[in-house]
């Protein structure tokens, strides 16, 4: 079986390589360079669009496999309508993620960042005005108990951390196997300590805090975004920041970045409002807050993380290829 491999890394092909024997690998940088057309499957990352030309450059196509969680780069409809399956990647980095939130949290809890630039650029080793705080008995509250949320609590358990949670979807069973409690989303904002982020961007999230709810943040909570800018309006966070009410905050995201569909695209693309950012950043007020710590949008940026990406791929070639394929997707 013959597989069309686009956009991929060397190590991701020595890798793929090592994993696939027994089957004919070809490795490309965009459809133009396939000069035979013959493949049997195809496997994609976010970058390439398996449209209806690529469609007809490749007649024994059965099967596209790519290497991302969203599918839109992909003419679904027009794969079903040639009898061509397609799988994609659902999930590859709830822990991932979630250890880049605690990362955040312990660095604006106990004052990481300015302890690090007082050594190392002012050469002053004093902890004068370094006090921080423990996170064992605080209170988490969880935005949304998917994958990413899910894991967050179960590393919270390991801090001693008391959790509650607000999802429009509650489950019963992972509240009971984890030992949290669904609250509602303003009771939430008043009783956690520390509040963390773990649902998509879509139009019904859209500022889900806001200038209306974050006023209800208990004072001298802390909150920490590793999901989408735009879940949280900029302007009345800033505004509970300066008021002292929410005593800090720790983001990988922005919301001037815009709408970032998936990670892959960082890798695949480049963030594609870089110049713009350059400005926003220069300019940001959060940026000179003492009490901001701001990433690069880095939370899902491992090793592992991607290598689980390769091996689901991989998993899904095996399936298709034995006759039961897995990780269908269903739009």
């Amino acid at each position: 079986m013959k597989i069309a491999f686009f956009e991929t890394q060397p190590w991701e092909a020595e890798y793929l390589k090592a994993r696939l024997p027994g089957f004919d690998l070809a490795f490309y940088d965009n459809a133009n360079d396939a000069s035979d057309g013959d493949a049997e499957v195809l496997c994609n990352f976010i970058g390439f669009r398996v449209d209806a030309g690529v469609l007809a450059r490749f007649p024994k196509l059965k099967y596209v496999t790519t290497r991302s969680t969203g599918f839109d780069h992909i003419d679904v409809a027009g794969c079903r309508k040639k009898n061509i399956s397609v799988s994609n990647v659902p999930t590859y980095g709830e822990n991932t993620v979630a250890e880049f939130t605690f990362a955040l949290l312990l660095a604006l809890s106990r004052k990481l960042y300015p302890a690090i630039k007082r050594v190392r650029e002012d050469a002053l080793f004093s902890c004068d005005d370094l006090q921080g705080f423990d996170l064992m008995g605080k209170t988490l509250g969880v935005i949304g108990t998917g994958h990413i949320g899910t894991y967050t609590i179960k590393i919270a358990s390991g801090f001693g951390m008391h959790v509650i949670a607000y999802d429009p979807f509650p489950k019963a069973e992972l509240a009971t196997a984890y030992n949290f409690e669904y609250v509602g989303l303003d009771e939430l904002l008043k009783q956690a300590d520390v509040i963390s982020l773990h649902v998509p961007y879509m139009p019904s999230t859209h500022h889900i805090l806001s200038q209306k709810n974050l006023k209800l943040v208990k004072p001298g909570s802390v909150l920490v975004n590793t999901s989408r800018g735009g879940l949280v309006e900029t302007s009345a966070l800033i505004e509970v920041l300066k008021s002292g009410q929410l005593a800090g905050a720790a983001m990988d995201v922005l919301e001037e970045e815009g709408f970032i569909k998936e990670e892959a695209e960082m890798l695949a693309m480049g963030h594609p409002n870089q110049e713009q950012l350059k400005t926003v950043l220069a300019d940001h007020e959060l940026m000179h807050m003492p009490n901001v710590l701001i990433t690069p949008h880095n939370a899902f940026n491992t090793k592992e993380a991607l290598t689980r990406i390769l091996d689901t791929t991989i998993s899904n070639i095996q399936g298709f290829a034995k006759g039961t394929p897995i990780n269908l997707v269903k739009a």
